[in-house]
């Protein structure tokens, strides 16, 4: 199981630490990347390329503004791409949700929600259950661990 984080600043860094720990607590092993589309292109191919060749199989993208750097790397490469939007400029991370979602046909990058680096770990996680039963497993223990916590917090927690 591997995982890119790729992000467009320094800046960036402790909102994809969330999506990094998430990774991590599943045992999916990952690399991590600061790039830009815009300022050194020629770098984010050739990582794409290296990654692709160390059998790389989903890419966790962060990005504000425009948010350009999902979509490029999407448009490089068939590895599956989630962008994170990140929340900088005046529009509150709005410009870049957009950027995101509104890929043209036919490449698509899959979005989570504003700053929201650690749902798009688990969005991976999930997607390398499906090849993974050991993954899978431990998604199913998880989810049930969750749901067993949110129920004991609640009980009786009526108004």
């Amino acid at each position: 199981m591997k995982a890119a984080i790729i992000y467009g600043s320094k800046s960036d860094a402790p909102l994809m630490k969330k999506a990094a720990g998430v990774l991590a607590d599943f045992g999916v092993s990952y690399t991590s990347h600061i790039l830009s589309a815009h300022r050194v292109p020629e770098l984010l191919e050739e990582t794409l390329q290296t990654l692709e060749a160390a059998g790389t199989e989903v890419i966790i993208a962060g990005a504000g503004l425009a948010a350009h750097l999902p979509g490029v790397i999407a448009s490089r490469t068939l590895i599956p791409v989630i962008g994170v939007p990140v929340a900088s400029g005046g529009l509150g991370g709005l410009d870049a949700l957009l950027s995101i979602v509104q890929m043209p046909r036919p490449i698509p990058v899959a979005a989570v929600g504003i700053d929201n680096g650690a749902n798009a770990a688990y969005l991976a996680c999930q997607i390398l259950a499906l090849k993974y039963p050991e993954l899978r497993k431990k998604l199913v223990d998880f989810r049930t661990k969750m749901k067993a916590d949110f129920q004991k917090e609640n009980e009786g927690a009526v108004l």
